[in-house]
């Protein structure tokens, strides 16, 4: 199977067509008790993009992955998915959906093995048959060889770069529709930062939709077709990621360049 094809199994996974909308969230607002983390962000994201949600610290960037996957609730705004309002659908409704995050902080089961880690994602959306089973499981394999060496290797002796792999194996263990990837090369060492990045964009060339919470704006706006710039809990900019990688104020912003 070549690394750059999902398994058949799972090509025709929604209603739309290649650039229709799958994920719209619109004019949302979240609040912490009196306070007002997110101020009316609009976002979508359509079928076969990888979109990137790009902020620093504090921007809002984790509160809005949370909201978008049913884990905090809506002060106001709505929340379409596959032609569907899931506004008020739970979290774990989400995932039977097919909207599939891998967390912020990797949320490795330190105790389990890499496979019994990997089994762990479809727990919710189980397989019809062995086949489809071992079908995904070698093609995450093939996206992550480390995993495969490491198939018996309890999660909590593992690298971060590689309990960042257990992480996203992990999510497409569950076939996503959508995969939310919530800080992927958080504490990582820059060679594996970029390895992560690579398949990343190999997952997305596979067919499988993205959006990517992240602060590492050179890696993120080189492979993302879309990109939203979050300050504050606003959405202060959208554009291309060519397009925000050429910003002058990107650029002295996320970049470093004056």
């Amino acid at each position: 199977m070549s690394r750059h094809r999902k398994p058949d199994s799972d090509l025709a996974t929604t209603t739309g067509a290649p650039g229709d909308p799958l994920f719209e969230a619109t004019d949302i607002v979240v609040n912490y008790g009196r306070i007002q983390a997110l101020h009316g962000i609009s976002i979508r994201v359509d079928q076969g993009e990888l979109v990137t949600l790009l902020g620093a610290n504090g921007a809002g960037k984790t509160t809005t992955m949370r909201a978008l996957s049913g884990l905090l609730p809506l002060t106001r705004g709505r929340i379409m998915f596959d032609g569907k309002d899931i506004t008020h659908v739970k979290a774990h409704d989400r995932v039977k959906l097919g909207i599939i995050q891998a967390p912020e902080g990797r949320g490795v089961f330190p105790g389990m093995t890499v496979q019994e880690n990997l089994d762990m994602g479809c727990y919710a959306r189980k397989f019809d048959t062995k086949a489809e089973y071992n079908e995904r499981l070698e093609w995450i394999f093939e996206l992550f060889p480390r995993l495969l060496e490491r198939r018996t290797q309890v999660g909590g002796t593992l690298s971060g770069g590689e309990q960042q792999m257990v992480a996203i194996g992990r999510s497409l263990m569950a076939r996503p529709k959508l995969l939310l990837l919530d800080e992927p090369s958080m504490g990582l060492a820059p060679m594996i930062i970029q390895q992560i990045f690579r398949i990343i964009a190999e997952i997305n060339a596979s067919g499988t939709t993205i959006l990517l919470v992240e602060q590492n704006a050179q890696q993120a706006l080189t492979r993302t077709d879309r990109a939203y710039i979050l300050e504050t809990g606003e959405v202060k900019k959208e554009g291309t990621g060519k397009g925000l990688l050429a910003d002058p104020a990107i650029k002295s912003a996320y970049l470093g360049v004056g």
